[in-house]
C-alpha cells in the first residue's frame, strides 16, 4: 500500500485526506492519505522520507521550504519558489504547484476579470499573481511589511504595505493569508479591507469550510465570494494524478473527489 500524507500546521483541518482517500476508494487504487503537522519545515524533507511517503501535499505555511527540500522542480513551480505537490520519484524529492490551476478552475465562473487584489505575500501569493499576471490580469499585492514584496514588483504587480496602500476598483480580490483561518483576524486592517471590499465585484478566500471574517464583510456588504473549497478542489484533482502516475481516469478522480465535498 502506497501512503501519502499533507504537512502543514495546523493541519488539523484538512479535508485533503478525506478527498483523496475517498478517490482511492472507490476506484480500488491501492493507497491511504494522513495528515502529519508539522512545526518545523525544514524538517520536511526528513520527515516526508522517514514515513517512507510515496508523495504528499505541503500547506500553510511550508511551501517555500517544501521548494527548498526537492531534488527536482517541475512544471509552474519552477517559475513560481513555491511547491505544494511532492512525489517520490525513486528515491527523489520532486515538486510541484497545482495550487494556481486550481485557483483559476475555482474562479471561472466570475466574468471578465481584469483587474485582482491579493492579499499576502507568502507562497500561495506568489503562485496565484504569477498565474493571473500569465492570464493577462493586472496585479495589486498588498502586505503587512515591505520586504516580501520584491518578488511581486520584479513580476510586474502594483505593490502595497499597509502604510502605503492607495485605492482603486478590483475586479476580485482574493485573501491568500492565513488571517481566519484558527483566529478571528482579517488579512488586513479593517478599514483597509472594507474600503477594498466597497470597490470590488467578486471576493475569494484561500481558507475553505468557514465564513472567515473576510468573507463575512463580503457577505455583509452583499458582494458575490466563495472560499477556497473549489480552489481545493482542482488541486486535489490535478495533484491526485500526479500521485497515481496516470493509473486512474481524471473525469473519475474528479466525480469521487467532488462526491467526498458532501460527507
Amino acid at each position: 500500500m502506497k501512503l501519502f500524507s499533507i504537512f502543514g500546521n495546523p493541519v488539523t483541518h484538512s479535508r485533503s485526506p478525506l478527498m483523496h482517500n475517498s478517490v482511492f476508494k472507490a476506484l480500488n487504487y491501492d493507497a491511504c492519505y494522513t495528515r502529519t503537522e508539522l512545526q518545523d519545515g525544514t524538517q520536511l524533507r526528513k520527515t516526508f522520507f522517514a514515513l517512507g511517503l510515496s508523495g504528499a501535499n505541503v500547506t500553510v505555511p511550508h511551501k517555500e521550504e517544501a521548494y527548498k527540500a526537492c531534488d527536482e522542480i517541475r512544471g509552474f513551480a519552477k517559475k513560481v519558489g513555491v511547491v505544494n505537490t511532492l512525489i517520490n520519484e525513486n528515491g527523489k524529492l520532486i515538486g510541484y504547484n497545482t495550487d494556481a490551476d486550481g485557483f483559476i478552475y475555482a474562479i471561472e465562473e466570475f466574468k471578465n476579470i481584469k483587474k485582482v487584489l491579493l492579499f499576502g505575500a507568502g507562497g500561495t501569493a506568489k503562485a496565484l499573481a504569477t498565474r493571473f499576471i500569465q492570464e493577462g490580469m493586472d496585479v495589486t499585492v498588498v502586505n503587512r511589511t515591505q520586504e516580501r514584496l520584491l518578488y511581486f514588483q520584479e513580476l510586474g504587480c502594483d505593490t502595497y504595505n499597509w502604510d502605503t496602500f492607495t485605492l482603486s476598483h478590483y475586479d476580485l480580490v482574493v485573501n491568500s493569508t492565513s488571517a481566519g483561518l484558527k483566529d478571528s483576524y482579517l488579512p488586513a486592517p479593517k478599514e483597509i479591507v472594507a474600503t477594498v471590499l466597497d470597490n470590488s465585484s467578486y471576493v475569494a478566500d484561500a481558507i475553505y469550510g468557514k465564513v472567515t471574517p473576510f468573507l463575512q464583510l463580503a457577505k455583509e456588504k452583499n458582494i458575490i465570494y466563495k472560499d477556497g473549497a473549489d480552489m481545493l478542489l482542482g488541486q486535489g484533482v490535478l495533484a491526485n494524478e500526479l500521485f497515481v502516475k496516470g493509473r486512474l481516469k481524471k473525469d473519475d478522480i474528479k466525480y469521487h473527489m467532488q462526491k467526498s465535498f458532501a460527507l
